[in-house]
């Protein structure tokens, strides 16, 4: 599992199709990438270092600070393109991404865990598999990828 994290003062998405928009201040933004063999472990793991990874500065201008402890929001997108594949040819491989039918109740439960370490308010979602466009305004710049293995 891929979590490709960025600290945003603005973060939004919007599907046409389904006449959707959710939009966050001062958080992350977090690109959910699923692999084939990802389980519960993963999910778990990556959800919860999510939620404690100290980006955000302190007092003194130090990265210590996550989002659960300075009450941010998070707006999780998932995006299986983070498993594009571009070492050979011009044309990404997707084939580590995970199937629609494994990965959607992982990105839920990733969802269900994220929930639980921030609270059902403090998350925005896109819809899975929808064709999104996503606004990202990168605090800093700072973006970190969250890796499971």
């Amino acid at each position: 599992m891929r979590a490709l994290v960025q600290r945003v003062t603005e973060g939004g998405v919007y599907i046409k199709d389904e006449n959707y928009f959710a939009e966050i201040k001062n958080g992350m933004v977090v690109l959910l990438g699923i692999c084939n063999d990802d389980t519960i472990e993963e999910v778990n793991f990556v959800a919860d270092k999510c939620c404690n990874l100290r980006i955000f500065e302190d007092e003194n201008g130090k990265m210590n600070i996550s989002v659960k402890d300075n009450m941010g929001e998070m707006l999780v997108i998932s995006q299986f393109t983070l498993y594009g594949d571009a070492r050979k040819g011009n044309r990404p491989s997707f084939t580590e991404a995970a199937k629609p039918e494994l990965a959607e109740p992982l990105y839920e439960k990733f969802l269900a865990r994220v929930r639980d370490n921030l609270g059902r308010d403090k998350i925005k979602t896109g819809i899975f598999a929808a064709m999104m466009e996503v606004k990202i305004i990168n605090d800093g710049p700072v973006t970190i990828l969250v890796e499971s293995k």
